[in-house]
Order: C-alpha cells, then structure tokens, then sequence
C-alpha cells in the first residue's frame, strides 16, 4: 500500500513484477517483428529509422513495419482490455466481445459499409465498427435483461445474437458482387497487411481518451468480482456499474475490430492468461493489455514469416490457437 497525504494506492508486488516483464517481452518482439521479414533489417539501423536519421531502410522499416507494429499492439491491448472488462461484468472466463456478438455487430457494420461503399475512406470504419458494436451489445442487454441481468442469459443471447449476425453477413455475400465478396471475405479473416497510422490513429485516440474511465474501471472491478448481492451490500450500484464497464468494453472492441478486422480470441484468452500470471483475484487490467498485445504482435510476426513469401492472417492464427484453449477451459473439472 503506498500512501501520499490523502491519496493510497493499492499495489500488488506480483502484479507489478508481471507488467514489467511483459512490458521488456512486448518492446522486444516488436524489436523482432521490426528486424526479420523478406529483409532482414538490423536492430542498429531499426534504431537509427525509429531516431529519423532515415537510411536505406526507412521504406521497410518506417513505412512498412513500425505503423504495423504499432497497430497490433494497440488492437491487442484494446482487446485484452475489452475482454477483461465484458468477463468481469459476466463473471464468467468464457465471456468476450467476440463470444457474445459484440464483435459480430461490429463486423457486420463495417462489412455491410464496405460492401455498399457507404464508407468514404478507411479512416471512418472505426466509428462504422463502435456503432455496430454499440447496437448489438444494446440488443444483447435488452434482450438479457429480466428483472435483472444474470450473466449466463447474457452470455447465452450474446452468442444467439452473434450467429444471427453472422447468418446477415453471410447472406449479404452470397448475393454480393465478386470483387465486394472478395474484399469484404479479406477484411474478415482480420489481418493487419496494408494497414497503418490511418487505422493506428483513431485507435490511439480512443484509447486515450478513455484512460479516465479506465480508473473508475479499476476501482468498479473489484466489488463486481463479488456476487450481485454481496456488491449491492457493499453499497455498489450494480446495474450501473455492469452497464458502464460493458459499455467501455464493447467500444474498445468495436473500434479494434474496425482498425484490423475480427481477431479472434484475444480477448478471450488475454484477461485469462493475465490473471493466472498476476495471481491477483480479479482481472488485471494492465496485465490483460499488455498480453493482449504481446499475442497480436507475436501472431501478426508468426503468420507472416512462417510461410514466406505468403502471408497468414493474423485473425486466422489466433483463432487456431484460441479454439483449442476454448475447449480445455470447457473441459476443466468444476467449470459449468
């Protein structure tokens, strides 16, 4: 417990020991991930771009690498933020934006917008995504709500809702033209290739506008770890809370799915592997960022360097990775 006159502050040696460690792990994959590819760039001239001094790899690394680098790290701290916030407020680890239809309204908007060409540039995707998102975490809630939020009804409506959505887009492709089937079929596997500081930007924005919410976030999640009746004894607004955090979660998902398309399972597995690491009794927030960044990263390095000259969809690792880790958290003993 530090303490300053009025202000205490609450830290967790293990917790602190852990983001520091994933923070020296996350610098030096990017390091990697900025050094090898087609052309092996070295750390010394990585550096001296990162510095401005150019040189003969400023095209590689400055305009190629680092902006994509950069963007996965903020997608997969936006998810793992996203996933420890929706997994809290349904107590349950099998919770994620991209479980319960967040992610699937999101997608679903922003496919339905560049399929139509309704999207003017790349830049307004992000805002197309949290509308889409927005609407069907409102038509989650609604639909879940019954004298009360429990969270497995959540859960159950969010995954409906989610088919359902999936179903739409499905339908609208098979009635699309080629060339729209074909881009709106590429945007959905989730890929970072082609992308940069035009999608990095109004993620980065996001991201730091709600650093303020994040902590009334930190304090909310605490008692909400608790049953629905233990928190209200606590004097904590229950509803209010839950609808709050669920709202600062499906934004951040929303808006990472419309930065890089549906990378599944981050969010899923980052709060997961966070908490196990840190050993604290809620969700980490930090911890769940970092590790949701560290796997995009590591991923989006993985895919496009293991088949050279071929480049795997990041979306497509991670969701090869995340469904058998899905079926052994179904198939531990005691989890219902």
């Amino acid at each position: 417990m530090l303490r300053h006159r009025r202000l205490s502050l609450l830290v967790h040696r293990r917790a602190a020991v852990v983001v520091t460690v994933l923070l020296l792990l996350l610098a030096g994959v990017m390091l990697l991930a900025a050094c090898v590819g087609q052309t092996y760039v070295p750390p010394g001239e990585v550096w001296r771009v990162l510095r401005g001094h150019g040189g003969p790899y400023d095209l590689v690394v400055g305009e190629l690498r680092v902006p994509r680098i950069v963007l996965g790290a903020l997608v997969g701290a936006a998810l793992g933020l996203s996933g420890a916030l929706v997994q809290t407020v349904t107590r349950n680890p099998l919770a994620s934006p991209d479980v319960i239809g967040v992610g699937h309204g999101a997608a679903a908007a922003t496919v339905l917008a560049l399929a139509t060409g309704t999207v003017a540039s790349p830049g307004a995707l992000p805002a197309v995504a949290v509308t889409g998102g927005l609407a069907a975490a409102a038509l989650v809630y609604v639909l879940a709500w019954r004298h009360g939020m429990q969270p497995s009804r959540f859960v159950l409506t969010g995954v409906g809702i989610g088919v359902a959505l999936s179903a739409v887009v499905q339908l609208y492709l098979t009635d699309s033209e080629l060339a729209a089937a074909e881009q709106v079929k590429l945007w959905l596997t989730g890929s970072l290739n082609g992308r940069g500081w035009e999608q990095a930007g109004p993620l980065a924005r996001v991201l730091l506008l709600s650093l303020p919410a994040l902590v009334w976030a930190g304090r909310a999640l605490r008692p909400l770890g608790l049953d629905a009746e233990t928190a209200a004894a606590l004097g904590v607004r229950v509803q209010r809370s839950q609808l709050g955090l669920t709202v600062l979660g499906v934004v951040r998902a929303a808006v990472a799915t419309g930065a890089a398309g549906p990378i599944g399972f981050v969010a899923l597995t980052s709060p997961q592997l966070a908490r196990r690491l840190t050993r604290t009794p809620q969700l980490p927030l930090a911890a769940s960022a970092l590790t949701g960044a560290l796997i995009v990263v590591g991923a989006d390095l993985v895919a496009r360097t293991l088949v050279p000259p071929l480049e795997i969809p990041v979306g497509a690792l991670t969701s090869l990775v995340g469904g058998p880790y899905l079926l052994w958290l179904l198939g531990r003993p005691g989890r219902r």
